[in-house]
C-alpha cells in the first residue's frame, strides 16, 4: 500500500465518473480541480449502509463546499454502471438519489493503493477524506474504520481553517481569532 503523507503532492488519478444526474458518464482527473480546493472521499462500496449517508449529506452541503471555492469528488472500487443505478435508487430503498457531484470509479483499485486506502483482500476502499489545495498538494487526510460515517461539519470546519493562513488552535470555528506563533 503506497503511503501518502501531508504537505506533498497528492498523487495523480484519471478514472470515469458517473455524474450526480444519474444518467450521463465522465472522466475525471486531478488536474481537473487545478485552481480549486478538492474534498476527495472514498467510501467503500456501492449499496451499502453507512455510505448513503455520508454521501447525500455532502452533496446537501455542496453548495457551502462551492462557496469556498472547492469542489467534491466521491469515489469507490465499484463500476459506473453501479454507481448509476444507485443514485437511479429511491432513497428509501437503500439508494442515494441524484448528487451534486461524480462518484468516480477507482475499478483498477490503482487510486485506492496510491492514496494508501486499499484494503487488499477485499478489494474496497477504507473510509479516506482527502482535502487538496489549488496547487495540488495534500493539506489533510482522514480514514475511518468502515463502519463510522464522516462528519460534513468537520470537513467543513477543516478545509476553513486550511484556508485561513493562520494557525488554528483546537475546535476553531470560522470567525474565530488565529493563534500567533512566537
Amino acid at each position: 500500500m503506497a503511503e501518502r503523507l501531508v504537505g506533498q503532492p497528492a498523487p495523480e488519478f484519471s478514472m470515469q465518473t458517473a455524474l450526480g444526474d444519474g444518467v450521463n458518464f465522465g472522466r475525471v482527473s486531478l488536474s481537473d480541480y487545478k485552481g480549486k480546493w478538492l474534498v476527495f472521499f472514498f467510501y467503500p462500496l456501492d449499496f451499502t449502509f453507512v455510505c448513503p449517508t455520508e454521501i447525500t449529506a455532502l452533496s446537501n452541503a455542496y453548495e457551502e463546499f462551492k462557496k469556498l471555492g472547492c469542489e467534491v469528488l466521491g469515489c469507490s472500487t465499484d463500476s459506473i454502471y453501479s454507481h448509476r443505478a444507485w443514485m437511479n435508487t429511491p432513497l428509501e430503498e437503500n439508494g442515494i438519489g441524484k448528487l451534486n457531484f461524480p462518484l468516480a470509479s477507482d475499478i483498477t483499485k490503482e487510486v485506492s493503493w496510491e492514496y494508501g486506502i486499499l484494503i487488499e483482500e477485499e478489494g474496497i476502499a477504507l473510509r479516506g477524506l482527502f482535502i487538496i489545495d489549488p496547487d495540488g498538494i495534500l493539506k489533510y487526510a482522514v480514514v475511518h474504520h468502515n463502519d463510522i460515517g464522516r462528519s460534513v461539519e468537520e470537513t467543513l470546519r477543516v478545509l476553513q481553517a486550511l484556508q485561513s493562513g493562520g494557525l488554528c488552535p483546537a475546535n476553531w470555528k470560522p470567525g474565530e481569532t488565529h493563534l500567533t506563533a512566537k
